[in-house]
């Protein structure tokens, strides 16, 4: 049954993380040999948990262009397998320096942080090689062009410079301005959400324009993806978010809602779901499930 025969965005979620997660446990390394304690520390902070929003995103953009699954699947596994590293790094003492993510003790505290990063390194070479096999698309140059987006979305232009920016921020206190916020989460979180939003067209070889509607709807998306992750901060309990949660306001750090208030940021969540979904027009009802991502995201509780 494929992501586009659901109608329901709660099944069709659940059904795209139950597929991705599957193949992903197949992609993964196993065995007993002497780097096993490696492998265990792989699967352990990329398999079992997680909403799979990002590899949603991925499945749904490629049924816009009729993608073959398994190319989709291998794309979105990437995807999460890259977003799991960033998890476990992103949890170190030298970074955010949290013992719990997903509900359960981070990769650092269930192993170590010498075998934490080395799971996350490789998790991040093994994103970058599953899209380079033929597997994920008989063209060569489709291939590059995946490796080459990913690697733009992750880098020091993508997600690691966002990661700097967020350590400036703890150090400069409250005293960052709104643009500056939406700058840095544009490059932390906003780029590999883009990357998976798109990345279906890119699949597909579908035009520019189409590409643009789909990356325009991950630019409103992303940001009100983090003011929500910021209301979380602020509102929700480590049983709903699965990490700690209150570390924004311990370390002094400005986001969205310690600028604009919790009204305000809630408000402005709202107001650019419906703006994302409004970049989908060009696909008219094929495109239903992404709107309903929009709004899953603003009023989600995890």
């Amino acid at each position: 049954m494929p992501l586009s025969s659901h109608r329901d965005f709660e099944a069709a979620l659940s059904f795209a993380a139950s597929s991705v997660e599957h193949t992903m446990d197949r992609l993964l390394p196993k065995g007993d040999s002497d780097e096993a304690r490696v492998f265990e520390a792989m699967r352990y902070s990329s398999l079992g948990g997680g909403k799979r929003l990002r590899a949603f995103f991925v499945l749904g953009g490629a049924t816009l262009f009729k993608v073959a699954p398994l190319s989709a699947l291998r794309t979105a596994s990437a995807i999460e397998f890259l977003h799991a590293y960033s998890l476990i790094h992103d949890d170190l003492p030298a970074m955010d320096d949290d013992d719990l993510r997903r509900g359960k003790p981070s990769c650092h505290r269930q192993f170590d942080e010498a075998t934490a990063i080395l799971a996350g390194d490789a998790l991040q070479a093994l994103s970058f090689e599953v899209l380079a096999h033929e597997d994920t698309h008989g063209d060569a140059t489709v291939r590059a062009h995946l490796v080459a987006e990913l690697a733009r979305a992750a880098g020091a232009r993508g997600m690691v410079g966002g990661q700097m920016l967020d350590l400036l921020a703890e150090s400069r206190g409250g005293e960052m301005s709104i643009g500056a916020i939406t700058r840095l989460q544009r490059l932390k979180t906003g780029a590999l959400i883009s990357f998976s939003c798109t990345s279906g067209a890119i699949l597909g070889k579908a035009s520019e324009q189409l590409r643009g509607a789909l990356s325009a709807y991950a630019h409103d998306l992303g940001l009100a993806f983090q003011i929500v992750d910021d209301l979380l901060d602020v509102e929700g309990s480590a049983a709903e978010i699965g990490k700690t949660p209150g570390k924004d306001a311990a370390a002094g750090k400005a986001t969205f809602v310690s600028i604009l208030g919790q009204e305000r940021a809630r408000a402005q969540a709202e107001l650019l779901a419906r703006q994302a979904a409004v970049h989908l027009e060009p696909f008219g009802a094929a495109a239903d499930l992404l709107k309903q991502a929009a709004n899953f995201v603003v009023a989600r509780r995890t």
